[in-house]
């Protein structure tokens, strides 16, 4: 299978999941730089091999195997930034990079050994969860967007939903990493802005921060500590 087949059904699977079921075929093609045609034109190769339900003018649906392939893939990326950021201490962003092209790579046999050497976290050090061998995804009790939580109140960071460079920078430069306590001072609703309190800083985000910081309320009982599987700082 080759890689740009992997990264379509990956990318049809994430958008489905994560950018509001939006899995229109000119929407695939811009989230992985191609064009609207090429991205037509592979839909359809996908779908006579089984992988996806492809009709003129409606979103894509990956069927069953379609589905199980994007979940191994995905499996292979997160252990391989979970294994990367425990071993090197690289940054998010590093991480990421990386994996983006060893996920491509990996046998399942050297992913049960990545697995089982990490003693099978169930998240990565973005705070994605990592799905099991059966394609099973755990996610956190409790966990909720930035953008959601309430005005004094103090909470854990918990998800850095990202794989953008600045955003990365910006989370290191302030401190904003899982496990992180944050108090939330303000909250814009009419101007979509949170005012946060960490470590002695105030910082002013807009949305399109706080929709991809998930944070959980820090009197709620956690899955496990967040830094059980990986070095966190």
């Amino acid at each position: 299978m080759t890689v740009s087949i992997e990264n379509f059904i990956k990318a049809i699977y994430k958008n489905h999941v994560d950018d509001n079921n939006d899995t229109k075929p000119g929407s695939i093609a811009k989230k992985l730089k191609t064009s609207n045609a090429a991205a037509t034109d592979m839909a359809k190769k996908l779908a006579s091999r089984g992988l996806l339900h492809y009709e003129k003018y409606q979103p894509l649906l990956l069927t069953e195997e379609g589905e199980k392939m994007a979940l191994k893939i995905i499996r292979n990326h997160r252990l391989w930034e979970t294994l990367l950021h425990k071993l090197f201490d690289m940054s998010l962003y590093e991480i990421h990079q990386e994996a983006e092209i060893l996920e491509h790579q990996t046998s399942d046999a050297l992913a049960k050994k990545i697995n089982d050497y990490l003693g099978h976290p169930n998240f990565d050090p973005h705070g994605d969860p990592i799905p099991n061998e059966k394609g099973k995804i755990k996610t956190r009790n409790h966990a909720l967007t930035l953008s959601d939580s309430e005005e004094g109140k103090t909470y854990i960071i918990t998800r850095l939903k990202s794989d953008d460079k600045e955003f990365f920078d910006f989370c290191a430069l302030y401190g904003l990493r899982l496990g992180n306590r944050i108090m939330v001072t303000n909250q814009f609703k009419s101007n979509k802005m949170t005012q946060i309190s960490i470590d002695n800083n105030t910082l002013l985000l807009n949305e399109d921060f706080t929709t991809i910081i998930y944070v959980a309320d820090i009197d709620q009982k956690q899955d496990k500590p967040l830094n059980e599987n990986y070095k966190l700082f």
